[in-house]
């Protein structure tokens, strides 16, 4: 797989977009999570306009990829980037978290079908994926052609259910199963390895048999390369570890875990998050 310059271009612009939409939609709802939104706003980006084979048209096309959110509580990305590809409008954006909503404070598929799953108890995500795909598996033989992407934050692997999929998708050789992992150093109570240390993390993947690719998770050349690596491995499961920094695109929020689960709700507070990501109103 390969970007031109133009499509990096063009990836980077709408990622803009998607951070602008994140930010309005939180201060909007006057709660909700900005560090995670922001940072895997690039990730999200590159899937659904890049990687991912999907119709917002037809949200229930049984031949697209899967696309699975575990750490539920960074939806805004999640809603804010299926907004911009036509699943819904860009104006319900503005509906986060409130009462009657489809939009709630973590993605309920009842609520919008074209979701995958519906999430919030950290942890869970990896075991849906992997069910996901060991199923297509069962139905379709290995030559299906879908992949199954599981998004997952760092400090959710303190959860040992992920470590019961990963060890069950390394033994049966899931190669369609790609997890991204956003390493961003925080959780909500502090930084991830003051907190409960995950490093050497790279390791402990390859020890339960996982192919692994480190990256710069706002490096949309880096995102590419590493998803067409995933997907030439046809004896195992990847994981992508993607570095990246919490609230991405704030400079005065940036790596800071205090901004995990708040949104910017003082007037200070907005002015300085419009300003950074150039929103003018």
């Amino acid at each position: 797989m390969s970007l031109t310059p133009e499509k990096v271009k063009l990836l980077e612009e709408k990622a803009l977009h998607i951070r602008r939409s994140i930010i309005e939609s939180l201060i909007e709802a006057k709660s909700g999570h900005t560090a995670g939104p922001l940072d895997m706003a690039d990730i999200f980006v590159y899937l659904y306009f890049h990687a991912l084979k999907h119709d917002p048209k037809k949200p229930n096309w049984p031949y697209r990829d899967r696309l699975i959110l575990s750490n539920g509580h960074i939806c805004p990305v999640l809603y804010a980037t299926m907004a911009h590809a036509g699943y819904f409008p860009i104006e319900e954006l503005k509906t986060l978290r409130k009462f009657g909503s489809r939009l709630q404070g973590h993605p309920h598929r009842d609520f919008l079908p074209m979701l995958e799953t519906s999430s919030g108890p950290l942890g869970c995500g990896l075991s849906q994926t992997v069910g996901m795909a060991l199923a297509d598996r069962i139905d379709n033989g290995k030559t299906s052609g879908k992949y199954f992407y599981c998004l997952l934050g760092d400090g959710e692997l303190d959860e040992g259910n992920n470590w019961e999929a990963i060890m069950f998708a390394g033994k049966e050789k899931l190669h369609n199963v790609i997890a991204v992992v956003d390493r961003n150093n925080i959780q909500i109570d502090g930084f991830t390895e003051d907190i409960m240390p995950l490093n050497p993390l790279p390791d402990k993947w390859r020890a339960f048999n996982w192919h692994v690719v480190e990256i710069d998770g706002h490096n949309f050349n880096d995102i590419d390369r590493a998803i067409g690596e995933a997907k030439s491995i046809n004896d195992k499961p990847s994981v992508i570890i993607a570095k990246t920094i919490a609230s991405k695109g704030i400079p005065a929020f940036e790596g800071k875990f205090e901004w995990h689960g708040k949104p910017p709700t003082t007037p200070e507070e907005v002015v300085i998050a419009r300003k950074a990501l150039g929103i003018t109103k």
